[in-house]
């Protein structure tokens, strides 16, 4: 290991600090980059200028991974100001922009975008001001600092140098080692479990009574969101009979406050019965805005902290065990001849976060998210357990693990805030179990039936494969993995149970006819090596032989009349995958044998480990008999409710997965099994539950795709309109003369609108290409019109940053597909503006043909479609008084989609030029 900064090291990086003044700052634009030279000098340069001269020096930049992209370069060797902040904050939140370092440091904001001479400038002044605070008495985040800055500094991280000589103005006397994170973080305590809950109902008054403490006294009260709170309580009191669980279906418009007026009756009865309430959402970005909203009630951190908890599943959080295993490993290497060492400079920013985070959530938490960008997405992901190798009790790291803390803490929770496919993936692996919650809070409840798509298919494809087999046959080759493998969390459990090792041993070796590393290169090449990677290949020369192959999209194909040679490859993978579930379940049953038959003797640790082993085992038991089922059933009779097909995976034209497929063509049916009638009560609220078509029963929609029309008692549904002035705040236009399968008229179109209204305009688009296209065409137009222009599956950015960055400054635009369309929550002049490129008609995918059989025909493709119009045209009016306009790309959108907008909002067929015209007017 290495020491601490010696004499000459701090020496050097004094030198080095002394020298700051002498680094020159560039801004990387789509067309220009901007020069600030250390004699004050600004110099506007091409890019490929820009590129030649960062290839010498190293600059000072924001993101140095956007700037390489921009400069064409595949890296850059650059002082990050991003990378500064991470080390010097660490967990705290920073918008990576200029203007968001500006906030986080108190610098000032201003509303207006600043320009390339300024953010050099600016750029400047937070690199100063971030390097001071380091070189502060009153430095908060000290602990450790030192030691991590060292290492990265002898890894060649370009801040290294700066960094020491700033920290070490007050030395760190405890002399802690910073990179050993886990020695400073403190053991989770673990109470005793919780009494069942009370059953006293929460009353209509006094959920209004909470809701009016919530808003406080000057808050002008919403009729609509007291007739919702009101309505609430009606999960919150005893259900009348088993598998009748109290159902409320709640519409609330948009402005209703519905978020306040589930909380005030979930808060209520949590603390009247000693229960726990779980609010679900969809995204983690909402989670994120839902736990925002909770420090309403729990105005004191110590109190939230422990009332309301953010659970997710434990691939989200950081694996202490992974982490400590990469640190040894990089400091056993030295650094790459006159380069950088990316690991270690990744692990030392990871290191310094996982001191002080919040909670350990590295997706959507407090991590940095752009780091994904900066060093590999798959690289974090490596440090959570995303495969399920956790060793639990056995793990040296155990009694700080943050999954096991944020487990208990939920426990003893009022609320917890909990995403729609952990609560859907809980209740489906835990089904029966009396400690699962019983009231629940489904908001964006219209993704409830996209949730349990995904919760209940069945993927018998090479990547689930592949990844079995490293669950467990472990690391088998050489790289960078250090998946453990069954054999190392189960060996210590079983040393003296012979019939456990031989059990053990079957499993492994039956495994071996799991796709292992490289599959894919050996299927393609028609050189499958197991029975399985057998399958594969003939899986793939069907949808090839079928589906129209030519383009960078996934393809699929049918299941019938199968190609020779498939038939006979299901039934030999059949054989194999029987063979390795029978060893797997009796395992799995010998493990919980021992539970009950060495009751009085196993110690707490053990029993956890055995049970924890026990239910991994039968769960991925359970997963391998239904594939084998598949196999078996290859060229018959597909099962009653369930659709099957075959599909290459590809991602930029590039394949990554070979599988076949089964879901059902109604998941709600599961759901409501499963989810809904294990309750006691149950809210499923959203802005866009129902379609209300002219001339159809607008429930019917929302009963169909919450599951509600499968259960014994009917649910109560409530509609609460939106009391903003749609008609007077919004205009929607459907513009007819452009060309929609032009991407060049496609993207004019784009320009001339998003400049008209001046910014605060989101593109979406059915189709990621269509995205790329209209970005690459118009981006440097829109930068010169002082317009920043940010782009899903363009800029290297998460998409809830992206978010961010584009509600900070009224100026900019977005473009995005679904992902931003739900759930984006944008008040005020930032958003003012929405452009579709088209009608967002669902993808004829075989599983859509069959879900359009089942549920209407036509009629299903055109509530889909109303849907998703309706949830878009939602996010542009969040308070009384925004102002914004709609604008639909397509003349050939059907006068039947119209309904999707409110009763009374007009609706004009214009050309382009009239809608340019109509969003300056209306806008300015």
């Amino acid at each position: 290991m290495e020491d601490f900064a010696g004499k000459d090291l701090i020496v050097r990086a004094e030198q080095e600090a002394a020298s700051f003044e002498a680094v020159p700052v560039m801004m990387v634009g789509i067309r220009v980059a901007t020069v600030l030279t250390v004699e004050g000098e600004f110099l506007s340069l091409s890019l490929d200028e820009a590129a030649e001269r960062i290839s010498r020096d190293p600059y000072l930049v924001m993101n140095r991974v956007l700037a390489a992209r921009r400069l064409g370069l595949p890296q850059v060797r650059a002082f990050d100001v991003l990378e500064l902040f991470a080390f010097v904050r660490p967990a705290r939140y920073c918008l990576p922009t200029v203007a968001g370092m500006k906030e986080a440091l108190g610098l000032g904001r201003t509303d207006e975008s600043l320009s390339a001479e300024d953010a050099c400038l600016a750029l400047r002044d937070v690199a100063g001001r971030l390097l001071a605070e380091l070189a502060s008495e009153t430095y908060r985040y000290r602990a450790g600092g030192a030691r991590v800055a060292t290492m990265m500094a002898k890894a060649g991280w370009p801040w290294g140098g700066l960094v020491i000589a700033s920290i070490e103005t007050y030395a760190d006397h405890s002399r802690e080692d910073g990179l050993f994170v886990w020695t400073s973080l403190v053991d989770w305590e673990d109470g005793a479990p919780p009494p069942p809950p009370g059953d006293e109902p929460v009353e209509s008054t006094s959920s209004l009574e909470r809701l009016n403490m919530l808003l406080g006294a000057t808050s002008e009260k919403r009729e609509g969101q007291e007739r919702y709170a009101a309505a609430a309580t009606h999960v919150f009191k005893p259900r009348e009979m088993v598998e009748g669980p109290n159902v409320q279906l709640l519409e609330a418009g948009t402005g209703t406050g519905k978020t306040l007026g589930y909380i005030a009756p979930a808060s209520l009865w949590a603390e009247k019965n000693d229960g726990t309430v779980w609010l679900s959402t969809y995204t983690k970005n909402l989670q994120r805005q839902l736990d925002q909203e909770l420090s309403r009630l729990y105005p004191d951190p110590k109190i939230k902290a422990k009332r309301a908890v953010i659970r997710k599943g434990r691939e989200n959080y950081a694996c202490l065990l992974n982490i400590e295993e990469t640190l040894r490993a990089v400091l056993m290497r030295t650094n790459p001849a006159g380069g950088m060492d990316r690991d270690k400079i990744l692990i030392g920013l990871v290191a310094r976060w996982a001191r002080f985070s919040r909670d350990g959530d590295m997706i959507g938490g407090d991590f940095p998210n752009w780091l994904g960008a900066h060093f590999g997405a798959g690289r974090i992901a490596g440090l959570t357990d995303r495969r399920g190798e956790c060793l639990y009790s056995a793990c040296a790291h155990f009694r700080k693990c943050f999954v096991e803390k944020s487990t208990r803490k939920a426990k003893h929770a009022d609320l917890v805030v909990a995403n729609h496919a952990l609560v859907v993936a809980q209740a489906a692996l835990r089904a029966g179990d009396p400690d699962l919650p019983k009231r629940l809070v489904f908001d964006e409840g219209h993704h409830v039936f996209d949730a349990a798509d995904s919760a209940f298919a069945v993927h018998l494809s090479g990547l689930e494969g592949a990844d079995l087999r490293r669950w467990l046959r472990g690391k088998e080759s050489g790289g960078s993995t250090r998946a453990r493998g069954l054999k190392s969390r189960l060996e210590e459990l079983i040393t003296d149970d012979a019939d456990a090792q031989k059990l053990l041993a079957e499993v492994l070796e039956a495994a071996r006819v799991l796709p292992s590393d490289n599959w894919m290169g050996r299927v393609t090449g028609a050189a499958p090596i197991t029975r399985f990677e057998n399958f594969l290949m003939f899986v793939r020369a069907q949808v090839t032989a079928r589906a129209d192959s030519r383009g960078p999209h996934s393809i699929e194909a049918s299941i019938a009349d199968p190609l020779e040679g498939l038939v006979a490859a299901g039934t030999e993978l059949f054989e194999a995958l029987a063979a390795l579930a029978n060893p797997m379940t009796r395992l799995s049953h010998l493990l919980l044998r021992r539970l009950d038959e060495d009751a009085d003797i196993l110690d707490t640790t053990t029993r956890g480990r055995l049970e924890a082993s026990a239910q991994a085992l039968k769960l991925r038991a359970s997963t391998v008999t239904l594939w084998a089922a598949i196999a078996e059933g290859l060229g018959g009779p597909v099962p009653d409710d369930f659709v099957d097909w075959l599909a290459v995976d590809r991602v930029d034209g590039r394949e990554r997965d070979i599988g076949y497929y089964r879901h059902f063509i109604d998941p709600t049916k599961p759901f409501a099994d499963i989810v809904l009638e294990e309750a006691h009560g149950v809210l499923i609220t959203s802005a866009t539950l129902s379609d209300r078509a002219a001339g159809s029963d607008d429930w019917q929609s929302a009963d169909m795709r919450t599951g509600a029309q499968h259960l014994m008692v009917p649910p109560k549904r409530l509609r609460v309109v939106s009391p903003f002035n749609y008609q007077a705040q919004t205009r929607v236009l459907i513009v007819g003369d452009v060309n929609k399968t032009s991407g060049e008229q496609v993207a004019a179109a784009y320009r001339a609108l998003f400049a008209a209204s001046g910014g605060g305009a989101l593109g979406l688009f059915t189709a990621i290409n269509r995205l790329r296209t209209t970005y690459s065409h118009i981006a440097g137009a829109l930068e010169e019109a002082g317009l920043p222009l940010y782009s899903q599956h363009v800029d290297p950015v998460d998409i809830a940053t992206l978010v961010d960055m584009f509600r900070d400054d009224r100026h900019a635009c977005l473009l995005g597909t679904d992902a931003v369309r739900d759930g984006v929550d944008v008040p005020g002049d930032s958003l003012r503006l929405i452009v579709f490129d088209r009608v967002p008609w669902p993808r004829p995918t075989i599983l859509h043909r069959a879900r359009r059989a089942a549920f209407g025909g036509r009629l299903y493709d055109e509530m889909l479609t109303r849907l998703k119009l309706s949830q878009a045209y939602g996010r542009l009016i969040r308070r009384a008084e925004d102002r914004g306009v709609f604008v639909i790309l397509d003349g050939q959108t059907p006068t039947r989609l119209l309904d999707a907008f409110p009763e009374g909002v007009a609706v004009e067929r214009v050309g382009l030029a009239d809608a340019v015209s109509e969003v300056k007017k209306f806008l300015q």
